[in-house]
C-alpha cells in the first residue's frame, strides 16, 4: 500500500516523461499530475482549494494536451508571481474548449489562484474573476519589481 503511490509516480513517468517532475520544471516536493482528476476524490477537493485560493498572475511558460475525450485536458506551466512577492513554478491540470486552446501564447500572463498555506505548485486558472481585481494585482507587482 505505501509503495503504491511511488509506482504510480514511476509508470507515470514511463507513460507521459512529458509530465515527468524534471519535465514540467518542478522540484522532487510536487505531488505529480493526477492521472484522471475525476475519478480522484483528492483532486476534487484540490481543485475545489484552488478555485477559492488566493489571486496570483501566472506568465504561460509552456502546456501539454493529457488528453482529448469531449473536451481537451491540457496541464499549464506559469511561472507565477504573488502579491507578497513569492515566484514559483505553477501547475495547472484544465479543462479547455477548443477555442480557449488554440488561444494559448506562451509569455501571455493569466490569473491564476493557488493556495497559499500549502505552496505544492498546483495552480488553477482564475476564470470568472473581476478585470479591475487583476490590475490592481499587476500594478501592486510592478510597484514592488520597481523597488
Amino acid at each position: 500500500m505505501f509503495g503504491f503511490s511511488r509506482k504510480l509516480d514511476d509508470l507515470m513517468a514511463q507513460l507521459r516523461p512529458d509530465l515527468s517532475r524534471e519535465a514540467l520544471g518542478v522540484g522532487p516536493s510536487f505531488p505529480g499530475i493526477a492521472p484522471n482528476p475525476l475519478l480522484s476524490g483528492a483532486a476534487r477537493q484540490r481543485v475545489a482549494a484552488l478555485r477559492a485560493g488566493r489571486l496570483a498572475l501566472g506568465t504561460l511558460v509552456d502546456w501539454r494536451e493529457v488528453s482529448s475525450d469531449g473536451s481537451p485536458r491540457v496541464v499549464l506551466m506559469f511561472d507565477v508571481e504573488t502579491a507578497d512577492g513569492i515566484a514559483f513554478r505553477g501547475i495547472a491540470d484544465e479543462d479547455l474548449t477548443i477555442t480557449e486552446l488554440t488561444r494559448l501564447e506562451q509569455g501571455q500572463t493569466l490569473p491564476v489562484r493557488y493556495r497559499p498555506t500549502v505552496m505544492d505548485h498546483y495552480v488553477a486558472l482564475a476564470r470568472n474573476v473581476d478585470p479591475a481585481q487583476v490590475q490592481e494585482l499587476a500594478d501592486e507587482i510592478a510597484r514592488r519589481a520597481s523597488s
